[in-house]
């Protein structure tokens, strides 16, 4: 008998099994050169399947001095060219083209290369990727009832985390310190039991690392030179709890069940947030639901009736794209943790499948932090519009999350009136965070003074204000600010005598622009009237600092400029200050305030008071110039 093998039965070890049985006895084995070159490349990028391939041709070279049967090597090796086109077949078909010249049997694990082989009109014999019932793998016997996770490293003497959801203990389970040779045989257990086990496969292979998922263990298997020693980590589920087992469950389901939502189950790491995400999807299916799953690696313990997706080509967005078509009503997606996992997360609710994402977060609204300035901040709410917060293996908090258009707490003014992003306490009903807009930043206001801890002088409010209040007056005046809030829409500013007249401006412009942005009254003073100069107190500054302001009038500095008069605009070029807040300023003298667009330019309508002034310094040749 002459056969010719190809790599996948040579890596898969049936060559030298079917000598052993008898299948291949004092048979004529020729290995194609275009095997070993792969074997090779896999061998060398730190490939389990690479060293396989190459153990079995050792077994193959000693069955052969043995004399039972012949082997050879035959064809030549791949061209880079050749071995560039693998995964178009390029390789494939050099060797059964080896096999048709010799006229002898081509032996696969490839069923896609068995059926192309047959079309061709080859002998070929197919053999099933080797399977076996696997029992347990050996750190198995690391876990008892207790263990949630199992940590081994060459060198060092294994630990485990052992106990209840939300007290966890790290400790010590072994003796003496693990040495490679021990570490590497686990760790070829764990990968082997993975592939030849029904119950088990291999996530991500990559060089030096490996995810593999064994019944309900996730085990991470790193390697030189991606980690410094070899390290195991093995994590297992130590709670599978009802939605019914938790606090406020009715609420809770009542609310999913009520339309798609999109919630956000957030908390500590070990806190329990899988354990109810689990219970959620359960909940869910039962409930005539159609639910799936977005994990990287998949390691929720659901029931068979839901599917589990990873990321499709390395890629979530891709796997979006295929739920798409899946229409389910609700996606688990484990975890929410990149940006791209954010807008992943947000295209799906939007195109209005219920989302339940997972999300590290040391407090509730972190989990909504994490959305700001990678949304836009009005979409918030159609994205997530409830927040679970986990501690302890227990629902802590729950957060209702919706937009109004109001003006912010802390604030009167009636013309400072926005959308506001409220954030409620979805069991007392009692407001916990507003998120807004104030003068182009994104700020978290909590509600509740209790947050700003114990002594707190100031609100939440009352603490922006200041700084924003400081931030402006800096930027003009060189000396030292104090900010003193009189009310919530009054201030005094107390700076150094010579920058009054910096801060105030023409006619008092500057000072007005500033009111303008800020909504806020504010009284400009020097130190000498402030009662409280010199006792430490004020917007947080202890000691006078430099102010970095700008001119004072009547010297042209800064950027020069030249404005462009249209039907509608005066527009206003500016290079390198995009977003940036600039003063323009004619021959050196103050006209007004104003942000760059993120196309580089400042647009004044025509026909309003600051338009006319600046185009009557244009008409008299005067410069024109942007300072920062």
């Amino acid at each position: 008998m002459h056969v010719v093998p190809d790599t996948s039965v040579v890596i898969d070890g049936r060559v030298s099994a079917s000598v052993e049985d008898g299948s291949f006895a004092e048979a004529t084995v020729s290995v194609p050169e275009a095997v070993v070159a792969e074997l090779e490349a896999q061998a060398n990028d730190g490939l389990d399947s690479g060293w396989e391939g190459l153990s079995e041709l050792d077994r193959l070279a000693s069955l052969a001095e043995d004399g039972r049967i012949d082997l050879e090597y035959v064809g030549e090796r791949p061209t880079a060219g050749e071995r560039g086109r693998a995964s178009e077949g390029e390789i494939d078909a050099l060797i059964r083209d080896l096999a048709e010249e010799r006229d002898a049997t081509f032996v696969t694990s490839d069923v896609v290369q068995a059926e192309v082989a047959k079309a061709k009109g080859l002998t070929v014999e197919y053999i099933s990727p080797k399977s076996r019932d696997v029992g347990a793998l050996t750190i198995e016997d690391f876990f008892d009832d207790e263990t949630m996770s199992v940590h081994l490293k060459t060198d060092t003497i294994p630990k485990a985390k052992r106990g209840a959801l939300g007290e966890m203990r790290y400790e010590e389970i072994a003796d003496e310190p693990t040495d490679e040779a021990t570490m590497d045989e686990w760790a070829r257990d764990v990968v082997d039991g993975a592939k030849e086990s029904p119950d088990g496969f291999i996530e991500l292979s990559e060089p030096g690392m490996k995810i593999v998922q064994f019944r309900d263990y996730r085990i991470a298997v790193a390697r030189p030179p991606f980690s410094d020693g070899i390290e195991i980590t093995a994590v297992r589920p130590i709670a599978q709890t009802d939605l019914e087992d938790y606090d406020h469950a009715d609420e809770l389901k009542e609310r999913l069940l009520e339309r798609q939502r999109g919630v956000l189950i957030s908390g500590s790491p070990g806190a329990g947030k899988s354990t109810l995400a689990q219970a959620v999807a359960r909940y869910l299916e039962t409930h005539d639901n159609a639910v799936k799953t977005m994990e990287k690696p998949r390691d929720l313990q659901v029931g068979p009736e839901i599917t589990q997706y990873t990321a499709l080509g390395g890629r979530m967005d891709k796997t979006a794209d295929a739920l798409l078509m899946v229409r389910p009503d609700y996606t688990i997606y484990d975890e929410v943790r990149k940006t791209d996992d954010f807008e992943v997360f947000a295209d799906m609710r939007l195109a209005g499948v219920g989302m339940i994402g997972v999300v590290h977060a040391t407090r509730p609204i972190d989990a909504l932090q994490r959305l700001v300035g990678r949304v836009e901040l009005g979409m918030i709410p159609q994205i997530a519009d409830t927040v679970v917060y986990v501690d302890a293996g227990a629902i802590d908090t729950v957060y209702d999350v919706r937009t109004t258009v109001k003006v912010p707490a802390g604030l009167t003014e009636e013309d400072l009136a926005r959308p506001v992003i409220q954030v409620t306490d979805f069991q007392t009903g009692d407001p916990a965070y507003e998120i807004y807009t104030f003068n182009r930043q994104v700020v978290t206001v909590p509600l509740d003074d209790e947050e700003d801890g114990p002594g707190a002088r100031d609100s939440g409010v009352d603490r922006i204000a200041k700084g924003e209040i400081e931030r402006e007056i800096r930027s003009i005046a060189r000396g030292y600010v104090d900010v003193r809030l009189k009310s919530q829409n009054k201030a005094v500013v107390y700076v150094e005598e010579d920058d009054i007249s910096s801060v105030i401006g023409k006619g008092g412009g500057r000072i007005t622009d500033v009111e303008n942005r800020l909504g806020i009254d504010i009284d400009v003073r020097t130190h000498d009237e402030n009662p409280h100069y010199g006792d430490g107190g004020g917007a947080g500054v202890d000691e006078p600092t430099s102010g970095g302001g700008g001119p004072s009038g009547g010297q042209p500095d800064g950027q020069l400029v030249q404005p462009e008069i249209t039907s509608r605009h005066v527009v206003i070029p500016v290079e390198g200050h995009d977003g940036e807040t600039v003063e323009v300023q004619a021959n050196g003298e103050y006209l007004f305030t104003a942000t760059v667009s993120r196309g580089g330019e400042i647009q004044v309508s025509r026909g309003s008071a600051i338009a006319d002034e600046l185009e009557d310094a244009i008409d008299h040749t005067e410069p024109i110039t942007v300072v920062s």
